[in-house]
């Protein structure tokens, strides 16, 4: 490489630093928009001043003002006339980015992404010390966003895909719980269950429990259950898959974008396999890596090792003799798991998705 060559590649990651810098604080100023309703107030009437979206929010008009400037200088907001005065410009939120940012239900909706950017973030120090000691962090040290982050980015793939066109796509699985005596379902590693109450809507006869070690995730799906239709049928509590009294009472067991967190997956797989009745069934959804490490990969590739170095790889690294899986957690490394757990059958199911690989295990 000439020295002219080296100038040019180095102007040019200068140029990438910058640019990944912007966008890192765009995506924080879509979280200050996100959590504090701004968005959302501005997708209501006519465009807003400062002022008026300051009174709309309950936030500092000086505040305001300088975060609607910086949401319109990033092509967030639209103002109706930039050469008004400061305190008299008015703002709005685009129709078509109305979904991206404010559809909690449409599978475009990508808030929860900026979410996930500032709780992944927030231990930075302690992600020093974790890296210097090789110990791990707690899932409940990343506070309250990453539970409700990783909730708002599942749940309308939840709600309008899971029960019938993921679980639904094994037809063994769609006939034990459409059928009678109705099926049991343990949703392990529950999180915010949204995924116990779409299998529920999904098939009517079936009941959920919905299992998790974080209390707080817990107490806040008990939250969301009541006026979800199912409340006779599904059920939460901290619970370890490992208790006795669960064992042998289920149909079917899910473990949905979880397993790769786990310290010790072999040990949560081999007590999710006693929580089955005879003929029951293990389903996993966890992420759509790669086979092996490639440079050519993409961008969800990207995303999965940024979530990883800073919170996957982390949780997996808490407690005595950790497995240190992280996010990228490719199929053989599952099949590796499932086979150490004591299934004797490990099937890599043909459903389609950007995300999402998922797994059938069978005792």
């Amino acid at each position: 490489m000439s020295t002219s060559d080296f100038a040019t590649s180095a102007e040019a990651f200068t140029a990438r630093l910058l640019s990944s810098f912007l966008g890192g604080m765009d995506m924080v100023s879509i979280y200050v928009g996100d959590r504090l309703g701004l968005y959302a107030a501005l997708a209501i009437g006519d465009p807003r001043t400062p002022r008026e979206l300051a009174d709309a929010t309950g936030v500092h008009e000086r505040y305001a003002r300088e975060w609607l400037e910086q949401q319109a200088l990033a092509g967030i907001l639209r103002t109706d006339d930039e050469s008004a005065p400061d305190d008299e410009r008015r703002y709005s939120l685009p129709p078509e980015y109305r979904e991206v940012l404010l559809d909690e239900r449409s599978l475009e909706f990508m808030a929860p992404l900026a979410q996930g950017l500032v709780a992944c973030t927030l231990p930075v120090h302690r992600l020093l010390d974790a890296y210097r000691s090789g110990e791990g962090i707690p899932f409940g040290d990343y506070g309250s966003d990453l539970h409700e982050a990783q909730a708002r980015f599942t749940r309308p793939m939840f709600e309008q895909l899971l029960a019938r066109r993921w679980i639904g796509a094994v037809p063994a699985l769609r006939e034990r719980l459409e059928a009678d005596p109705p099926a049991r379902v343990a949703d392990v590693a529950c999180g915010l269950g949204h995924s116990s109450i779409a299998i529920a809507q999904g098939y009517p006869k079936v009941t959920v429990d919905g299992i998790d070690l974080d209390d707080a995730s817990i107490a806040r799906a008990g939250e969301l259950l009541p006026g979800s239709g199912v409340e006779d049928r599904v059920t939460f509590q901290v619970r370890d898959a490992a208790d006795p009294g669960l064992a042998g009472r289920y149909d079917l067991a899910i473990i949905f974008e979880a397993l790769h967190d786990m310290s010790r997956p072999v040990d949560v797989l081999r007590a999710v396999r006693g929580l089955l009745a005879d003929g029951g069934a293990l389903f996993i959804g966890d992420e759509r890596t790669a086979d092996r490490f490639s440079l050519d990969a993409g961008d969800v590739e990207r995303m999965l090792y940024a979530f990883s170095f800073t919170h996957c790889l982390p949780a997996g690294m808490t407690g005595d003799d950790p497995a240190g899986t992280g996010t990228v957690m490719r199929p053989d490394t599952v099949e590796r798991y499932a086979r150490d757990a004591g299934f004797g059958h490990f099937e890599v199911l043909a459903i389609d998705n950007d995300f999402y690989r998922f797994y059938l295990l069978r005792s």
